[in-house]
């Protein structure tokens, strides 16, 4: 496929952008820094700044699927505008943890174990997962990690889920970059989460 990476030069966008390559993808790998994006077979860095949905979509088009890997700033209204402007049909979402629920009806973000200082970030990434879920031209997928994303090996195993968080039997939530970049990529050829929400971790 012909896929556009926003925020390729990040720490989730330059391994979304590296597992693309190495599966064949054409990759437009756009970022503010492209000399910060990794080289590879069949990347092109391409300098751009996803908050201006009209100069995104001259970036985007022709291609057959958007991953955006960048920080919640970027409201779901402006890659919205940007994908219908290009006509790209699909869009995949580095979205964040603190919205997957705990417990029936209880997400993580209202649990007391969940930093205040970490909030400020949390809360756009739901008010975009929320946007998302109103959106019937775009086909879209919101991919929440787990409570944990650092860096580490690529193991190639984890398991999926949708809505809920999942933790390993000490009750902890991780995934590496690594494995995070290789569930996303799965979904773009997959495409098993069409309009909703999916996430993944050990």
């Amino acid at each position: 496929m012909k896929v556009a990476v926003l925020g390729a030069s990040g720490r989730a966008g330059s391994e979304i952008t590296k597992e693309l390559a190495a599966r064949g993808h054409t990759v437009t790998a756009i970022a503010r820094k492209p000399e910060a994006i990794p080289a590879a077979p069949g990347v092109t860095p391409v300098t751009g700044d996803a908050a201006d949905p009209a100069a995104l979509a001259k970036l985007i088009q022709g291609s057959d699927a958007v991953i955006s890997a960048l920080h919640h700033n970027v409201v779901a209204a402006t890659l919205l505008t940007a994908l219908k402007t290009a006509g790209v049909p699909r869009l995949l979402v580095t979205g964040g943890a603190g919205s997957l629920e705990v417990a029936p009806g209880v997400r993580l973000i209202d649990t007391p174990a969940f930093p205040e200082e970490f909030k400020p970030y949390a809360v756009p990434g739901i008010t975009f997962l929320d946007d998302l879920r109103g959106e019937k031209d775009i086909d879209w997928t919101f991919f929440s990690p787990a409570a944990l994303i650092e860096e580490g090996p690529r193991l190639g195993r984890f398991r999926t889920g949708t809505d809920q968080l999942i933790v390993d039997d000490k009750g902890d939530s991780k995934i590496s970059f690594a494995d995070y970049a290789i569930a996303m990529v799965d979904e773009l050829e997959q495409h098993n989460h069409s309009r909703a929400r999916f996430t993944a971790a050990y």
